[in-house]
């Protein structure tokens, strides 16, 4: 049985480690282990791979790749790889949100603390060597408390279940919307009286109720710009938008009207439709935008979280057993 790993990003710590390679052959004796520094030797090694890790695949490696029964994404969003030839096969897709779902949840919750607290304009203020006290407290929107707020929450995977359960304990009201919200009884989401679930026909209503909106739901052809002109119009003019989804899910042109005429309070971005951020995007020079540059996964345990997924589900995969992670292919997550 033959694994390969063919991850290559300009990004260092997206890179596979070469002792994640070594690791595996040695806990799985009985399994050939191909990892490729790069995407050159890919085409060679497809015809007898069964299992794959990696991020996308074109449609003629699918055709090659006549032995391919599993494909798993060290990446939590997954659209990458839902072409209809992969969708339409027997491969299984699996991702690594379970990975990311902490991690991702912690930055996104130090991203609205730092909107409530308004740290990005002392930092802004920092670099002009300016004691700003009254200026930041004249600012819209000002200074406030998380405790008490409502945090509307888009996506209930494991990052969203996490990041309500971290803004719970902050005090704060957590309005979730989930494509389908009778089927929160069966899922860990967090039980607390703080915590409602709605369906994507109540999307305008969490809207409208939220002070902060933390973006976190997959990209599919019913959320890509979940955020556009008709629903920044329904958020509160003080209201911060939080973005660690994909850019995707953003308008981008309706979002910088909104930051720019200050209909909207401000927004902080990990994520964006081009990355890097080119130096010419209006979003650098926007007062009301905390950017961080794709870094919410970032962390020192990653690949360590990594192999621990990859091997528990190798070793279910050798058993015949249901996969942690499995993509429905036809919903796209």
């Amino acid at each position: 049985m033959k694994l390969v790993i063919s991850v290559h990003h300009r990004f260092e710590l997206w890179n596979p480690p070469a002792w994640l390679g070594e690791r595996l052959r040695q806990d799985f004796p009985a399994l050939e282990v191909v990892h490729l520094p790069d995407y050159e030797g890919l085409d060679r090694e497809l015809p007898d791979t069964e299992i794959l890790v990696g991020w996308s695949l074109k449609p003629e490696q699918i055709q090659a790749a006549k032995k391919l029964r599993w494909i798993h994404s060290p990446a939590a969003a997954v659209h990458q790889l839902m072409i209809p030839e992969v969708v339409a096969s027997d491969v299984q897709v699996t991702n690594a949100t379970s990975v990311h779902g902490p991690v991702v949840a912690e930055h996104a919750i130090a991203l609205v603390l730092a909107l409530a607290k308004r740290l990005d304009a002392a930092a802004r203020y920092q670099q002009k060597c300016e004691w700003a006290q009254g200026q930041m407290w004249n600012a819209q929107p000002r200074p406030r408390e998380v405790a008490g707020a409502t945090l509307g929450l888009f996506g209930m995977g494991a990052i969203g279940r996490e990041v309500a359960r971290l803004a719970l304990a902050l005090g704060m009201k957590v309005l979730a919307v989930r494509e389908h919200p009778e089927k929160s009884s069966e899922d860990p989401i967090p039980r607390s009286p703080d915590v409602q679930v709605f369906g994507p026909g109540d999307n305008d209503r969490v809207l409208s109720e939220s002070d902060f909106v933390v973006l976190c739901a997959p990209v599919t052809p019913r959320t890509r710009h979940l955020i556009n002109a008709a629903r920044l119009a329904r958020m509160k003019p003080e209201a911060c938008l939080i973005n660690v989804g994909r850019g995707a899910l953003v308008d981008d042109a309706a979002l910088l009207a909104a930051l720019r005429e200050r209909r909207l309070g401000a927004a902080a971005l990990d994520v964006f439709t081009e990355e890097p951020l080119p130096p010419e995007s209006p979003y650098w020079r926007a007062d009301n935008v905390f950017i961080t540059p794709h870094t919410a996964a970032v962390t020192d345990k990653l690949w360590e979280r990594h192999y621990e997924l990859i091997a528990e589900n190798l070793r279910r995969y050798l058993a015949g057993q249901t996969l942690l992670g499995l993509v429905n292919k036809h919903k796209g997550y």
